[in-house]
């Protein structure tokens, strides 16, 4: 791993660089789908693998090489392979490294989408899965059988941030032979490093909180190399690749990233605590609150509460959608991770293809309303919201 430093903001500006022989300072944009080669020997001998280097941008790219060297060290990971989406890191993960009867254990508490992917398509290619409550070990333990191969996890959840003890989950992983798969979207390396814990391989949906302003998509598996490889080998040959452009803006934003994500949440803690007063208001979900029921096991693995809080508004839908129209300064959009401070309803928008019985048993109430905090003055924020 390339310039691997002691401080997580040295990294996250200098790890991954490595200049051309132009001397440029900032990464460069290698917008390029294939690579020159100086003769066929050489071809032939990247072709196979048994020389290093650059051969189609499906692939190999110095740009999105950059941008997986940095992230991997920022997560403390081995390797990074760099995906088109959170949703195609997700696939490449279960398709490169599960086989049909495998099984595996689920978070119910996921995004909607993932969900979908499991029981729409993973399922129907021949993958068993189980869901289960997120911070019940016990309930992990129950559903783990002797084809168990991963448990798999967002942790805060989305959009009820619900968490569960890293340690103890991958102590009981390592117990069953299984691997702990950790969607890392909400905290990112500047505020949980699942892999301290024990997690063993890392997911992201750089669209988020890595790029920072809603400009990109992207995804990213991280792991050690020997798992990687597999997951490389189905990004090679499916094509769920990233674009250099993209990884060139995402390692722009990991530039600013702890600068914002500390912002964030700092104004999101403000946000919950002023919502945990509102007597229109029944419940606030925000794992900073002392009232969040995993408070403790947030403060042990995370150094913030993140910048991601749902509350539910007393009347369902129809006041959930009042609170949301009457919002001038706040972006509607099912978007999170931005500067700019996100609102949404997720039973009508990002879990709205579950059916209302999946939606009951993942907790989404009709009233729930999820904000995604940004770098707006916090009173600003505050006085958008008439409730």
């Amino acid at each position: 791993m390339k310039n691997k430093n002691k401080n997580f903001e040295t990294d996250a500006v200098r790890a991954g660089i490595e200049r051309s022989q132009f001397g440029e300072h900032s990464e460069g944009l290698f917008l390029t789908s294939s690579f020159v080669f100086k003769n066929a020997q050489e071809a032939a001998k990247r072709f196979s693998g048994e020389e290093p280097g650059n051969v189609y941008s499906r692939f190999t790219n110095p740009t999105v090489k950059a941008f997986e060297e940095r992230l991997a060290s920022l997560e403390g990971a081995e390797q990074c392979i760099a995906t088109s989406s959170g949703m195609s890191a997700i696939l490449a993960t279960f398709m490169a490294l599960c086989k049909p009867g495998d099984h595996v254990v689920v978070s119910k508490s996921i995004f909607g989408t993932s969900v979908q992917l499991f029981n729409n398509f993973l399922a129907k290619w021949g993958l068993n899965i189980s869901f289960v409550d997120l911070p019940d070990l016990n309930a992990w333990e129950a559903a783990t059988t002797k084809n168990t191969k991963f448990y798999f996890l967002e942790t805060p959840s989305n959009p009820l941030t619900e968490i569960v003890d890293l340690k103890k989950l991958s102590q009981l992983a390592k117990s069953k032979k299984v691997k702990l798969i950790v969607d890392n979207c909400f905290c990112t390396p500047a505020l949980q490093k699942p892999i301290d814990h024990g997690a063993d391989i890392i997911i992201h949906s750089a669209t988020k909180y890595l790029d920072g302003q809603g400009r990109c998509l992207g995804g990213a598996v991280l792991g050690k190399k020997r798992l990687m490889n597999q997951v490389y080998t189905f990004l090679r040959n499916s094509g769920v690749s990233l674009s250099p452009f993209n990884a060139w803006v995402f390692l722009k934003g990991l530039e600013t990233l702890k600068i914002r994500m500390d912002q964030q949440s700092d104004n999101a803690i403000k946000l919950a605590t002023y919502l945990e007063k509102n007597k229109n208001i029944s419940k606030v979900y925000y794992p900073g609150l002392k009232s969040h029921p995993q408070y403790n096991t947030a403060l042990a693995q995370q150094s913030t509460g993140g910048a991601v809080l749902s509350f539910v508004v007393k009347g369902g839908q129809k006041a959930a959608w009042q609170v949301i129209n009457k919002t001038n300064l706040m972006s509607i959009t099912a978007n999170l991770g931005d500067t700019k401070t996100t609102i949404t309803h997720p039973a009508t928008t990002t879990h709205s293809r579950l059916t209302q019985e999946q939606r009951d048993d993942a907790g989404i109430d009709d009233g729930l309303v999820r904000i995604a905090v940004g770098l707006e003055h916090i009173d600003d924020i505050v006085a958008d919201l008439n409730i």
